[in-house]
């Protein structure tokens, strides 16, 4: 077979496959800590990003030039569609203007609450509760402890915008191979806290002195 459809489960391998081929072969630089990410950096200083998932991508960089010739080659291959902008990825809405850009998950949060059947619930303060006693052991454990578990993992992902739940949520997935009825109740009092500014994000403005970076310090153990 030449082509792969998407019903056969090497479809996406070999999709990716070959993007990856199209974009090295056009001089980006494949990232060895996230392999969806491609970048190209000119001798002039110029910058260029893809970020891949599936069959989404995100384009930016100061290469005006780079950036619309890419764009052609693609479409020219794989018959792309250019959205625009970026306003919506994976759950994040994006929302610019002058002053800076502002980042949430408010759909996001919003369908947390509705699969919990928390839309209508009264919000919290804080989003944590202080008197609950996690480590007790007089409290049942759950008998379908997936529910516990796809919940921090869906409240994981909405801290890429709201670092105010980071420490809870980060503290209770601890707890993830034996909950309790009492761990549960603590990730419905975050949702119950969401629920107070379900839109609250991260804002970036424009004329912000501030540079994010980021650092890693590994560690590598030899053996004998």
């Amino acid at each position: 077979m030449r082509k792969s459809p998407y019903i056969f489960r090497q479809a996406s391998r070999q999709w990716y496959k070959k993007l990856s081929t199209v974009l090295i072969t056009s001089g980006y630089t494949q990232s060895q800590f996230d392999f969806s990410l491609f970048t190209k950096q000119s001798a002039t200083g110029a910058f260029t990003t893809i970020l891949v998932y599936v069959d989404d991508m995100i384009l930016t960089g100061n290469d005006a030039q780079e950036i619309a010739l890419v764009k052609s080659q693609l479409d020219h291959l794989f018959k792309i569609k250019d959205l625009g902008q970026l306003k919506f990825f994976l759950g994040l809405e994006v929302a610019r203007s002058r002053k800076g850009i502002f980042l949430n998950q408010k759909k996001y949060t919003l369908e947390l609450l509705e699969v919990a059947g928390l839309l209508g619930c009264k919000p919290s303060n804080t989003p944590m509760d202080p008197q609950i006693k996690l480590h007790s052991k007089e409290s049942p454990l759950l008998e379908d402890i997936s529910m516990y578990r796809r919940l921090i993992v869906q409240l994981i992902y909405l801290t890429n915008t709201r670092p105010d739940i980071c420490f809870v949520v980060n503290h209770l997935s601890q707890f993830l191979s034996a909950p309790t009825m009492a761990y549960y109740q603590a990730p419905l009092r975050i949702l119950h806290y969401l629920k107070v500014n379900p839109g609250r994000g991260l804002f970036f403005p424009s004329d912000s002195p501030l540079q994010l970076k980021g650092f890693s310090d590994l560690t590598l153990g030899i053996m004998p």
